[in-house]
């Protein structure tokens, strides 16, 4: 959601600024700003719309080499130039950047209005710099510790003052925050991808954390601790894993790494002469994996459908009851945590707000918890007892596609480990290590058909609202697909099981409304035909999604065929042509694909 940028060092910092905010656009934003402390003090200017407005803004010289940017993600008050941020205080000497939700901020805002503070947006930030420019308490570091402490909710917060112009205060409460190390330089930033130019060398902070940090080095502490004596560790993204390269967008650039990616990510993870996965990061040992009797998968919008495929890979290869829920329901309806249940978090970034918190609710209760996380050192990874690192590289578009292809692969290596442990034979292991060594070449062979299957998306792009349909295994990727379609087309689309469409959906079939039917080539295929059959009888148009041996028969379709693996793993191919529907649909409509309106790539917030 919301970026933020920080620099302290020898250069001057507003372009260091505005190319780090350009790294984080992908994030979803609807404004942005920057404060640079120079020689006359502080210079702060704000824009409503993308980063390039901003730029044009600057005044053509703006000396100083500290500063702090922003790109905000409108949650209290709408996008406009005074909810902007930096936000300032009344004698426009302290500056702050939030990214969060301060739950207090009304009470707070009321009580700085009887002092007489007045205020100049709707934001719960800008009470922020009004507490700490009115804290009574010493240096910056001091005063910020003193304001935070009337605050609740969570933050990741830079703080900029012109009394002490040589120097920035950050902390963290729940929401990322990174430290770049640079040679007499130092960054901020919430996510790696806007440092990844600058340094390799970082510091992921903790919640209650706070830094000082100067052109000299950082002080990292807490209100409890003088110095946490945070070290650096080294991130292995390089400067080109997030530039666009020759393709005109990152979500295509990100579809067409998958075959690489994937490969990548099954190195030295398979284990065919016992036919199982070698996962080592779980940290679980055979006899605990063993024991435990139920699987509960918890994620968010597409991680959360991905994770439905996740339960049903499990209860096919280990034969053990597996669930997924969605993780933003879960700590609100007081889970019960059993013992004997692994639960598993699955996320992108490793910083959904919603899910972390389900993992603090867990292990609150003393339930065992891994990851399925995509970003090393990011808050999920950290917080889980162990886990699966997706390694699909830096994913910027806001539609995630290659690290769900990751996803659901991490998903059947678990799965497999768990069904070796039990019951499930050295031969149909080895039978699913040859259907994952296949995974990139099925992969590449869907992405071949990519004209094919944009001509469909010119069709579908066409109408106003659409149906995905899928059985068993293919709801998971019926789910999948209608969410990408919304996501980046902005057309209504669906998902519904397709044994459900009798049981009431029928009624909206019409020539207007296309359903995509999911028909695999496995033991439910003839009662996928026959209710592709209902649809086309009562006028809808059908694009079946299916195996090269299928015969649609009866059923007129417009036909997309994806390679037949295994059987299990057949979901992860289908998932692909998905990807690409959505893409190719956004594309005719001239839409931005990348930055869908009102989503961000990590929400960071409830």
């Amino acid at each position: 959601m919301c970026g933020i940028v920080g620099y302290v060092g020898r250069q001057p910092a507003a372009p260091v600024l505005v190319e780090g905010l350009t790294r984080l656009e992908y994030r979803g934003y609807d404004s942005a700003g920057l404060s640079v402390a120079g020689p006359n003090g502080q210079t702060v200017v704000r824009r409503v719309g993308r980063v390039r407005e901003l730029e044009a803004a600057l005044p053509r010289r703006l000396p100083g080499t500290v500063g702090i940017g922003h790109t905000r993600w409108a949650t209290h008050g709408p996008a406009t130039e005074a909810n902007a941020h930096p936000h300032t205080s009344e004698d426009g000497r302290v500056a702050v950047v939030h990214n969060g939700i301060i739950d207090n901020a009304a009470a707070l805002r009321e009580r700085l209005e009887r002092e007489g503070v007045t205020f100049t947006s709707d934001t719960d930030t800008e009470v922020l710099a009004h507490l700490i420019a009115r804290s009574p308490a010493g240096d910056l570091e001091e005063r910020v510790l003193e304001a935070l402490d009337h605050v609740v909710g969570t933050y990741a917060v830079a703080v900029l003052d012109t009394a002490a112009p040589d120097r920035l205060v950050v902390a963290r409460n729940g929401s990322p925050l990174i430290l770049g190390v640079g040679d007499k330089e130092m960054f901020v930033a919430s996510d790696v991808a806007a440092l990844v130019r600058h340094t390799s060398s970082v510091i992921h902070l903790e919640d209650g954390e706070l830094a000082e940090v100067t052109a000299r080095g950082y002080r990292t502490f807490t209100r409890e601790t003088h110095d946490t004596g945070r070290v650096p560790t080294t991130i292995e993204v390089a400067d080109e894993d997030v530039d666009l390269g020759d393709h005109g967008h990152y979500m295509a650039k990100e579809i067409a790494e998958q075959p690489e990616t994937v490969a990548r990510m099954l190195r030295g993870r398979l284990d065919a002469r016992f036919g199982t996965a070698r996962l080592d990061g779980l940290n679980l040992t055979p006899r605990e994996l063993r024991a435990f009797r139920r699987v509960k998968i918890l994620g968010c919008g597409s991680a959360y459908y991905v994770g439905e495929l996740g339960a049903l890979l499990i209860e096919e290869l280990a034969r053990i009851p597996a669930h997924a829920e969605a993780a933003s329901e879960f700590r609100y309806r007081n889970p019960i945590i059993e013992p004997d249940t692994l639960y598993v978090a699955v996320s992108q970034s490793g910083e959904t707000a919603d899910t972390a918190f389900a993992v603090r609710e867990i292990k609150r209760k003393g339930g065992q918890v891994v990851g399925l996380v995509n970003v090393v050192g990011s808050t999920i990874a950290r917080e889980c007892d162990g886990g699966i690192y997706l390694h699909a590289g830096p994913e910027i578009a806001v539609a995630s596609t290659k690290a769900l292809t990751h996803m659901g692969v991490g998903f059947a290596l678990l799965a497999l480990l768990l069904g070796r442990v039990r019951d499930l034979s050295v031969a149909d292991g080895q039978r699913i290590i040859a259907g994952l060594e296949r995974l990139p070449a099925d992969i590449a062979a869907v992405l071949e058909q990519e004209d094919a299957v944009a001509e469909v998306a010119r069709e579908l792009a066409g109408a106003e609202s659409l149906f995905f349909i899928g059985r068993v295994r293919g709801f998971p990727v019926a789910r999948e697909g209608a969410q990408k379609f919304k996501e980046v087309s902005y057309r209504h689309a669906e998902a519904y099981q397709t044994s459900e469409l009798k049981h009431g959906p029928l009624a909206l079939i019409e020539a207007a409304r296309p359903t995509v039917a999911v028909i695999p080539d496995d033991e439910l295929t003839d009662r996928n035909l026959a209710a592709a059959e209902q649809v086309m009888a009562r006028g809808g148009p059908v694009v079946a999604v299916t195996h090269p041996g299928v015969r649609l028969g009866a059923v007129d379709a417009r036909r997309i065929d994806v390679p037949r693996n295994e059987t299990e793993l057949d979901p992860i191919v289908l998932m692909v042509p998905m990807q690409l529907l959505a893409l190719h649909a956004a594309r005719h409509l001239g839409l931005d694909i990348d930055k869908p309106r009102n989503l961000a790539k990590s929400v960071t917030v409830e």
